[in-house]
């Protein structure tokens, strides 16, 4: 399990992507030895030479489409490409994401309480667009879609086997703030409703007026709570690029008991689901 506490994920000057690096260095010694040119292998692939030339000098990560097409197309069978999907993707998160979504994949239950933004694992593709391309400092476009592609890939826990389960408390005001245009947010909202309907999620929303009641423990920001597979515990911390990850088990406590504190002020998740599936029906 990674390190915790002063693991800030210690962001580095250059990001270095080795997994990345090797799938391409595989893929245009593949490419050579069956005597295709650039251009041939993008016709084969359906993407331009210049597509392919970006991905075998590094300029651009290969989509999980393109790993796809050149396992279907020079793959022989060997699985390389389909095997290096998983790596190259871990390597599009940002650095400081890297070592949580290790274990957000093979977690045996996660729970996230979000004040922000709806939280990422639960985001659509628009939404995310609009987010991160609307970040500060602004990123060119095709950063903006290594990003988005990698955010909408942690999607696959809901469906994973074995079954994780998944927790939202989501505060009421992050349904009411929309990103992009407001179809953008009806169309979040929307998929909310329905990932809250899975049988192994749960959404729940705390109300804007819960501070009137004269307790509100969501005052200190944004966590995200893991049980891994192991049964450990371990909370992840981020703000403003920064990032910590939490097991020391006093630490971890505390903030899974400040967690369920939290839960027991949210709405239920009847009562949740019906409040977002309202908004989703309004220009809220």
């Amino acid at each position: 399990m990674p390190k915790a506490g002063a693991s800030k994920d210690k962001e580095q000057d250059e990001d270095v992507r080795h997994a990345t690096s090797f799938i391409a260095e595989i893929a245009r010694m593949t490419r050579l030895e069956k005597g295709l040119t650039q251009e041939e292998l993008g016709a084969l692939i359906q993407y331009t030479a210049s597509a392919v030339s970006a991905m075998e000098t590094g300029v651009q990560p290969p989509s999980d489409q393109m790993l796809e097409r050149l396992e279907a197309a020079i793959g022989d069978g060997r699985g390389i490409f389909d095997a290096a999907r998983k790596y190259v993707l871990m390597e599009k998160y940002p650095v400081r994401f890297r070592n949580f979504s290790k274990l957000e994949a093979s977690a045996h239950m996660i729970s996230s309480y979000e004040t922000l933004v709806v939280d990422g694992l639960f985001q659509t593709g628009p939404y995310a667009r609009a987010l991160i391309g609307g970040g500060y400092p602004p990123l060119p476009s095709a950063k903006v879609d290594e990003l988005v592609e990698a955010r909408l890939a942690r999607r696959a826990l809901f469906d994973r086997d074995p079954m994780a389960m998944i927790e939202l408390i989501v505060e009421e005001a992050v349904l009411r703030r929309p990103f992009g245009d407001w179809e953008v947010m009806r169309g979040q909202l929307a998929s909310l409703a329905d990932d809250a309907r899975r049988d192994n999620v749960t959404v729940q929303v705390l109300p804007q007026d819960r501070g009137l009641k004269g307790s509100y423990a969501g005052d200190r920001g944004p966590m995200k709570l893991v049980e891994t597979e192991d049964h450990e515990h371990v909370v992840y911390l981020e703000i403003e690029d920064e990032s910590v990850l939490v097991s020391n088990r006093a630490k971890a406590s505390r903030l899974f008991q400040r967690y369920a504190k939290i839960r027991a002020q949210a709405l239920s998740p009847d009562e949740s689901l019906g409040l977002i599936e309202r908004l989703a029906g309004e220009r809220i």
